[in-house]
């Protein structure tokens, strides 16, 4: 069994739906949670600490150990807050799990400036304020996990969701990145794109039992589903970083952006948009792939190709 005891994990947006479950899981493990959860609406509205306390309650009264916050993630001083109420009550972060976040559908050509402000402020903004204020813990520990939560509306694409898919892909971005400059201090860190039936699901679709009587899809995306793979990814046992996961209905796979071989203009000629179209198919071409983990990989492959 993977165990969690000693070790601290902060999860933001833990009050409610998967967060829920990834908290009451690590405790169940022996960590000690910071249960993060302002309690606001699916759009980002109102606040409710009550949302977080529930969460504490059903810890403690299953022999586990939480401590509630109620700060947003989408400010630094918020999110400084949220590490420091980890460190204040049991002195360390071993994992952070940046889970917090806001769902609204809208057409791309009806969608404000303030609604995109808002959803980039809370997915994007937010899991960088609360990996930057982590990150120096870590680093003075000598390591630690970062688990992002994405999104497949991000990697691939979701009609009526430009705001949410754009912050979700800018937190593999960031990832990336975290990944590549904490390898040399022992930080991973990780992203999951989760499918599950949960307030995000239920809200913009609707009752699942009015959408699907019988037992279906909907059934089998239950939430607790998508819970392996992230408590797998803060713990230990992975030592793993630079790498993303769908977890769907019970299946998890790698996900990851593949770069193609590609054509190649002559050395020392200047291809035109011709040359482009007269080379299309080898342009396109999706195979042979490598998986860059970062961008030297892929200047290094140009290059010896250059034989530069």
């Amino acid at each position: 069994m993977i165990d969690f005891s000693g070790q601290v994990v902060v999860v933001t947006g833990a009050g409610r739906g998967l967060g829920r479950l990834y908290a009451l899981d690590l405790a169940s493990r022996g960590a000690a949670v910071v249960v993060n959860d302002l309690g606001g609406t699916m759009v980002g509205e109102g606040s409710d600490a009550s949302v977080a306390d529930q969460v504490i309650d059903e810890i403690r009264m299953a022999g586990g150990t939480a401590v509630a916050s109620y700060d947003s993630v989408d400010n630094k001083d918020g999110a400084s807050s949220i590490i420091k109420t980890a460190l204040d009550h049991f002195g360390r972060v071993d994992a952070v799990i940046s889970n917090a976040g806001i769902f609204q559908t809208m057409p791309f050509e009806d969608l404000s400036p303030e609604q995109w402000d808002r959803m980039l402020r809370v997915h994007l903004d937010g899991a960088f304020h609360l990996s930057q204020a982590a990150y120096p813990v870590m680093r003075a520990q000598g390591g630690g996990r970062f688990v992002f939560i994405s999104s497949s509306a991000g990697m691939f694409g979701q009609p009526d969701s430009a705001h949410y898919a754009a912050a979700k892909a800018g937190i593999v971005g960031l990832a990336n990145v975290v990944a590549v400059e904490g390898a040399a201090h022992g930080i991973l860190a990780n992203c999951v794109l989760p499918f599950g039936y949960s307030r995000m699901v239920s809200e913009t679709v609707g009752d699942r039992e009015v959408l699907e009587p019988e037992p279906g899809f909907l059934h089998a995306i239950e939430p607790d589903l998508v819970v392996a793979m992230v408590v797998f990814l803060a713990s230990r046992a992975c030592t793993f970083t630079h790498h993303a996961y769908s977890a769907c209905a019970g299946r998890f796979a790698r996900v990851f952006i593949g770069l193609a071989k590609g054509w190649m203009a002559p050395k020392d000629s200047v291809p035109t948009a011709d040359d482009i179209a007269a080379h299309l198919g080898e342009v396109e071409a999706t195979a042979p792939f490598t998986i860059p983990m970062s961008i030297f990989d892929e200047v290094g492959q140009v290059a010896a190709r250059l034989q530069l």
